[in-house]
């Protein structure tokens, strides 16, 4: 797929520096991953990090530059576009930049499909913010488009009480920025009923 090719810059300086780095780690096949954490939000920001083999997304999108294989984060491609990597030498011995113009904008619009619209929200506010804790959230389905049944993972799991929190969290952000959405609900609570609430 080429087309997306052309829109993360490496300038050959960077791409030269990079090199000389990933020389350095002394790990065969070694690459480089670039990523915007909490993508389209004001604090969005552009990362570069080793890749070594064992630790490639079969999602991500990659581009050879000859020395190295760049790894443009999957989720992150829309907000890379015009992206520009350059290094410059200066007195202190030299500083690699990134430009990512559109990281901070939001990609998507309201009238995009519902699940895409969660999962945007799910993707640039709520995950950011689990991430500290270890947790993320990925939607599962939307249920009589309207509830949205999500899937709470890595360390909030098995802790009912964070869990409990979590979700509301999860849920009065959700339920701000996609207004069709009423409820959340976790995809391991088999005890939904219409009044589980009353338990």
């Amino acid at each position: 797929r080429v087309e997306n090719m052309a829109q993360v810059t490496v300038t050959d300086p960077a791409r030269d520096y990079l090199a000389q780095l990933i020389e350095k780690q002394d790990v065969e096949g070694m690459g480089v991953r670039i990523f915007v954490t909490q993508p389209g939000t004001k604090n969005a920001e552009t990362c570069l990090a080793y890749c070594p083999p064992n630790e490639v997304v079969p999602t991500d999108e990659q581009v050879d530059l000859d020395k190295f294989v760049l790894y443009l984060d999957h989720n992150s491609v829309p907000f890379l576009e015009e992206a520009y990597v350059d290094y410059s030498k200066d007195q202190m011995g030299g500083q690699l930049t990134i430009k990512a113009p559109n990281a901070k904008v939001p990609k998507i619009d309201d009238d995009a499909p519902l699940p895409d619209r969660v999962n945007y929200i799910l993707a640039s506010e709520i995950n950011p913010n689990l991430a500290a804790h270890g947790g993320e959230v990925s939607l599962v389905e939307i249920v009589d488009e309207s509830v949205a049944v999500l899937r709470f993972g890595g360390g909030c799991q098995g802790c009912s009480a964070v869990s409990l929190t979590l979700k509301q969290g999860v849920e009065s952000t959700l339920k701000e920025r996609v207004p069709e959405i009423t409820a959340v609900r976790d995809v391991t609570d088999h005890s939904y009923t219409e009044n589980a609430y009353y338990q």
